[in-house]
Order: C-alpha cells, then sequence, then structure tokens
C-alpha cells in the first residue's frame, strides 16, 4: 500500500508541474493591468485568460496526469482513458443531470449534496478516476478479443473498460458523494473554525507527511476547490479583494498559503546554513555543494525536497522541530492576517508574481517575518546539532570513498552519475521498476542485499531512503529526469 501510495504522489507531480505556467502568465497578466486583469488590455487578457485555462480545468488536467503517471509503460492510451473517464464522470454527476434524475428542477437541488462542485475543476474526481483509468489501462492494455472484435484489442480497449469503469464510479458517488463532502467540508470547517491555530494544524500535518507523499491529500482539501475552501482559487480571484474573500469563504484568501513563504524562503535556508557551518571541517566543502544548491532552490522556487532529505532521516528530531517551526509560521501569518499566494510553492517566483493581487495584505511583512524565522532556524538547528551531536549532512561517522569529489552543477555528468548509482542498486539485473519524482529516483529492487549505500553516495546524492525492503530512494534534486533517462539508457 505504501508503495502504491508512493506512486499516487509521483503522478501528483505530473499535473502539479503545470501550476508555475499559470502562475508565470496570471502575475505577468495583473501586472500590466492590475484593475481589470485583462479587461483593459488585450495582451494581459491574453495572458490571464491562458493562466484560467490551467486553474480552470484542474480536474481534467489531474485526471490525465494521474492515469499517464500511474500506467505501467507511460502510454498515451491512459491518458485518453482518463480524459474519457473524467467527462463521463462529471457529466453523469453534474448539478443538472442530477437535478434530471431525481425529477426536480435544478434550483431545487440542495446544494448541500455537494453536485455543484463536481465540475472541470474538481482536482478529487480528476484523482480518482485517473486511478480507475490507470488500473484499467495496466490490467487490459495486451488484452487480445476474439477476431471479430481484434479491432478493438489491447490499448483500443482500455478507454471502453474505463468508460465502464465510470459508469460503476458515478453510481456509487451518486450515493456516496454527498455524505464525502459533508465529510470533508465539516472538517475544514472544523479547521477553518480554528482560525488561525487551524491553519498552523494544517501545515504542521502538511510537513508531517512529506516523506509518505500524502500531503499532496491534505492540500487538496484546503488549497484547491473540490469541497468548497479552496484557498488557492480564491486568492487568484480578480474580483475577490480580503473583504470578498472573507466574505464568500469564511477566511481571509492565502490564509493557508501566506505563512510558508517565511520557511521556504528564510527559515530552511537557514536550517542549510546551520548544517553547513556544523558540518566537519573536512566535509564541510561536500556539505556545502549539496545544501547551497538546496538552498537556492527552497528560496527561489519553493521546492524543498533537497533540504528537508538531506536531514530527514539523518535526524528525525530535526524535522519534527521543523515541523513545529512551519506550524508556528503559519498560524503566527494569520493571526496577523498577512496574506500571500501561489499556485507551486511558497518560492521568490510565486511571491513576486502575486505582489499586486487585490487579494494580498502587507506582503513586506513576510519578509520581515522571514528573517526572523532565518535566525530562529539557524540557530535552533546549530545549537540541537551542537548539543546532542546530531548526524546531518556532513557530521556522519562513516567515511565515503571519493567524498571528496563534487560535481559542478553546470557540467554534472550524469551519465557517470547514473552509472555509480546503478552499480551500488546491485545492477541492471537487480533493478524490477525505475521512477522518478519532483527530487527523487524511486527504484523497486529484488534483492536488497546487493545495495551498496556508500557506492550511491560517490555520485554526491543528496541522501537515500529505504521504505521497504524492495524499494529505494535516491534524493538527487531537480535534475533527478536526466539521471533517470541515462538509467533508462543502461537498462
Amino acid at each position: 500500500m505504501k508503495q502504491k501510495l508512493q506512486a499516487l504522489g509521483r503522478a501528483l507531480m505530473q499535473p502539479v508541474a503545470l501550476l508555475p505556467a499559470a502562475a508565470l502568465m496570471l502575475g505577468i497578466g495583473y501586472w500590466i493591468d492590475p484593475s481589470g486583469w485583462g479587461g483593459s488590455n488585450p495582451f494581459a487578457n491574453f495572458l490571464v485568460k491562458g493562466g484560467a485555462s490551467i486553474l480552470d480545468f484542474l480536474g481534467i488536467l489531474f485526471a490525465v496526469g494521474v492515469a499517464y503517471g500511474l500506467s505501467k509503460d507511460k502510454n498515451g492510451a491512459a491518458a485518453l482513458s482518463g480524459l474519457v473517464g473524467f467527462l463521463m464522470v462529471t457529466n453523469l454527476l453534474s448539478a443538472d443531470s442530477v437535478a434530471h434524475f431525481k425529477q426536480i428542477p435544478l434550483e431545487e437541488l440542495d446544494k448541500t449534496l455537494g453536485f455543484h462542485a463536481i465540475n472541470n475543476k474538481n482536482v478529487f474526481i480528476g484523482i480518482l478516476v485517473g486511478i480507475l483509468a490507470a488500473a484499467a489501462y495496466n490490467r487490459f492494455h495486451q488484452t487480445k478479443l476474439p477476431d471479430a472484435f481484434a479491432f478493438f484489442s489491447g490499448r483500443r480497449l482500455v478507454p471502453i473498460v474505463t468508460a465502464v469503469y465510470a459508469i460503476i464510479a458515478s453510481l456509487v458517488l451518486f450515493f456516496a458523494w454527498p455524505v464525502i463532502y459533508k465529510a470533508l467540508v465539516g472538517f475544514g470547517n472544523l479547521i477553518l473554525g480554528m482560525g488561525p491555530i487551524g491553519a498552523g494544524i494544517y501545515a504542521f500535518f502538511n510537513r508531517l507527511l512529506i516523506p509518505t507523499g500524502l500531503h499532496h491529500a491534505l492540500n487538496n482539501v484546503f488549497w484547491f476547490d473540490a469541497f468548497g475552501i479552496g484557498d488557492i482559487t480564491n486568492y487568484w480571484n480578480p474580483e475577490f479583494t480580503q473583504t470578498a474573500s472573507a466574505a464568500a469563504s469564511g477566511y481571509y484568501a492565502g490564509m493557508y498559503q501566506a505563512g510558508f513563504f517565511p520557511i521556504m524562503m528564510f527559515g530552511l535556508p537557514g536550517a542549510a546554513l546551520a548544517m553547513i557551518h556544523t558540518a566537519k571541517p573536512e566535509k564541510r566543502k561536500v556539505a556545502a555543494s549539496l545544501l547551497i544548491s538546496g538552498l537556492v532552490a527552497s528560496f527561489v522556487t519553493g521546492v524543498t525536497e533537497p533540504i528537508e532529505f538531506s536531514f530527514m532521516f539523518l535526524s528525525p528530531l530535526l524535522y519534527l522541530i521543523h515541523a513545529v517551526l512551519t506550524g508556528i509560521s503559519v498560524a503566527l501569518v494569520a493571526f496577523l492576517r498577512y496574506a500571500s499566494g501561489f499556485t507551486f510553492s511558497a518560492g521568490l517566483i510565486d511571491y513576486i508574481l502575486g505582489f499586486k493581487l487585490k487579494t494580498v495584505n502587507k506582503p513586506l511583512m513576510l519578509l520581515v517575518v522571514g528573517v526572523v524565522f532565518f535566525a530562529i532556524y539557524y540557530f535552533v538547528f546549530r545549537l540541537m546539532i551542537t548539543k546532542l551531536d546530531l548526524k546531518t549532512p556532513g557530521r556522519e561517522d562513516e567515511s565515503v570513498e571519493g567524498e571528496g569529489q563534487v560535481l559542478d552543477s553546470k557540467e554534472t555528468d550524469f551519465t557517470r552519475m547514473a552509472a555509480t548509482i546503478l552499480e551500488g542498486l546491485g545492477g541492471k539485473d537487480n533493478i524490477d521498476g525505475l521512477d522518478y519524482c519532483i527530487t527523487r529516483l524511486r527504484v523497486n529492487i529484488k534483492d536488497n542485499l546487493l545495495v551498496d549505500e556508500k557506492k550511491i553516495k560517490e555520485a554526491r546524492v543528496s541522501g537515500i531512503v529505504r521504505p521497504s525492503k524492495s524499494n529505494v530512494q535516491v534524493i538527487i534534486g531537480p535534475q533527478v529526469q536526466f539521471v533517470k533517462d541515462e538509467m533508462d539508457k543502461m537498462l
């Protein structure tokens, strides 16, 4: 089950990777025309419409992306099946269709049943259908039918099977969706009712769930519009001010996002600097080469995994402290009502792009809070590492052969890196499956005793995670795709 959940987490990265494009277009469009969001400038309108074409169809993108990402051989037939399934479910369970099934006028349909939320934006339905489409593809893409129906064999059969799955899913959801909707809205309202404290609790679990990949499920409740909260949607709504967003949703837009900026832009870089300064002198250069690249990624883009995974499993206590500090930051910023938001993550790019939105509030104060958290992270991490002799990058007891060899980030030999990792994994005959997400190379292996972690570390990777005997995760960083491509060639 853990492997399946991790596979889902990887698949979710496919549609999530599209969000920066939406942020770029919406942000530039708003900078050009901050009062009308394209109403008085054709070029700004072009950019705004382009960004909206992503955010307004997130459900479709997740259905296609998840179906593609979970399919065995990443074939386009799986993606097409995801689209077919999503269109069927959303049409069968749309408010118009349900009102017709119930033989009542549309205006009499109880909105608390949640069918009005089943639309092109519904990420929950997109993920569900994507899983079904991938299951259909993996099961039937090589099925051979009798000669009379041979045309529909193999991959042509998959969309048809997915359509059947979609009909069954729609029948189940017709009765289950109102219950699911009310339960998740109740959970969201519980957190909403707790105000800034609730925001802090959400942020704490957001970080705590990073190792499992289940933080995406939690984010979907608060950030997207499947269950009526949709903090990202509200924050980027050109018609909303802080007052309007609070009146429409019961909380101010950006409440579940703003507090991440001080952590990702300042806190984690402070932690990285503390780990560099506390590394053993002979290992400091190697630790710096790893942590500085993670620092830059966290500050500029909000991609935190290179830093987090560098100490998450070496020193779990530090990671727990990091989760607590994240919760405190989000709760504090929510209490102060400083507001900012993002479409990808809380890095400098999204911070700048949303600077002129009507929903933003005192964004410069986030920098002040960020400086405070930089100091807190630096001194807390440095104190804990030195006083408790915690093992962070550059403080490991065992030496690694060739650790003095540092690859230049601009001239990295991905072929050599992939060959070293493959050798450390026990060779190509020990590989049973290979995939990657934003920063991690995920490998299914046949014999865990053949894995040589010291050899893998010679490739200057950020870390190694072994969640089970049959699974190894190699933390590489944002350039992981190029390493994976080289390993594919070797395999």
